[in-house]
């Protein structure tokens, strides 16, 4: 993928030029690498005890709102269209082609994780039932008690975000009347979206042992949210905001300033014990701001030069950051007792730069075998 060439006018003024729909902006797929890396760091930190040291165990452990950034990226690119559309710059797919390339884009390559996983990993294919198959081939895992197993832990954010999926489009016919002038709704409409779901985990939401509501979209939609408002704001040729919300010195110190704040109590106690409602309210919050703070720079001023983040190691990383995510955990499962390395005894460094290494070659095997493929195949056959 290339980007496009720029106008004039937006070589003029990029303040005030929106950004163009479908355009291709590589700093967020150097960003998509480094939130696929972040994923990987709190997994091993936890995985390796690292979580436990006193300071720095709970910065670790927060890396975790490396989600927060995919679910932004998610909200950003895929609402993208729709918040074009309703201003008159271009049109919407339909749903049953959106759902088509989703699908295209992300079960194929998972489906041929799950059955590595329960089919060759010891610690997972001896307790693989057919309830543990079905629910993890099928993205069920947040629904379906204990079905979370080893290797493929990670897929509840997965199933999180398949469930914003197929939300979508009825979140766009929700929003199908607000075109033309009554466009300028949509903003405050998409934010009032993100602050209500913010009380979801305050709701008595009946479950079952071994399921927690707040994995389920509703929770995490506070974070799809701001991405969504990204491409609300990405259309709209406002200086001011703009220039606020674009600049990456303002904002990527208020992104972390919202993940030292989350280090605290203030977004639960350590480790896996589930906090109070109002702990995971901030966390949602804390993550939201997060991942506008760290994208909004990058999607509001896409002509700014980011050197990382568009270098060529940043891009192929992005490029297999899907297969870096799947895949990792089960590296990581194997990593241990092929190197002789007890979990929860430390080791994090050696262990993360292990479980990299051999991850790598996993993922970009997946993009060019599996990912790349089928998506071109997709769109040859169906457009």
């Amino acid at each position: 993928m290339t980007t496009t060439t720029l106008t004039t006018a937006e070589t003029a003024d990029p303040d005030r030029t929106p950004l163009r729909p479908g355009r291709f902006v590589p700093a967020l797929e150097g960003m998509r690498a480094l939130a696929a890396l972040g994923v990987v760091l709190t997994h091993v930190a936890f995985q390796t005890g690292a979580t436990g040291q006193p300071v720095l165990g709970r910065v670790w452990e927060r890396f975790d709102l490396a989600v927060a950034v995919f679910f932004a990226l998610s909200g950003f690119l895929l609402w993208r269209p729709h918040a074009a559309a309703a201003r008159g710059l271009g049109v919407a797919p339909s749903a049953g082609r959106y759902l088509l390339h989703r699908s295209a884009r992300i079960l194929p390559a998972y489906w041929v994780v799950v059955c590595a996983v329960l089919i060759l990993l010891p610690s997972a294919a001896h307790t693989a039932g057919l309830r543990v198959w079905l629910s993890n081939l099928g993205l069920l895992q947040v629904f379906v008690p204990f079905t979370l197993t080893d290797g493929l832990t990670q897929m509840w954010s997965l199933s999180v975000e398949m469930a914003f999926y197929l939300v979508l489009p009825l979140l766009a016919v929700a929003l199908v009347w607000l075109r033309g002038q009554r466009a300028r709704l949509r903003v405050p409409v998409v934010l009032g979206l993100g602050l209500l779901s913010l009380g979801w985990n305050f709701l008595p939401v009946p479950t079952p042992d071994g399921i927690h509501s707040d994995n389920w979209l509703p929770g995490y939609l506070p974070w799809f949210a701001v991405g969504m408002l990204l491409a609300e704001l990405a259309d709209q040729p406002s200086p001011w905001w703009r220039r606020i919300a674009g600049n990456q010195w303002l904002m990527w110190p208020l992104a972390a300033v919202a993940m030292l704040a989350a280090t605290t109590d203030l977004a639960g106690p350590r480790g896996l014990v589930h906090g109070q409602p109002w702990q995971y309210a901030a966390k949602m919050a804390l993550g939201a701001i997060v991942g506008f703070g760290l994208l909004a720079p990058l999607a509001l001023r896409p002509d700014r030069p980011h050197r990382f983040l568009q270098s060529r190691v940043a891009a192929t990383l992005g490029r297999w950051s899907y297969g870096i995510f799947i895949w990792h955990l089960a590296v990581l499962s194997i990593v241990f007792p092929v190197f002789g390395i007890i979990p929860f005894r430390g080791h994090f460094v050696v262990v993360y730069l292990l479980t990299v290494v051999f991850t790598l070659p996993l993922a970009a095997a997946s993009f060019a075998l599996v990912e790349e493929p089928v998506r071109q195949w997709t769109r040859r056959r169906f457009g």
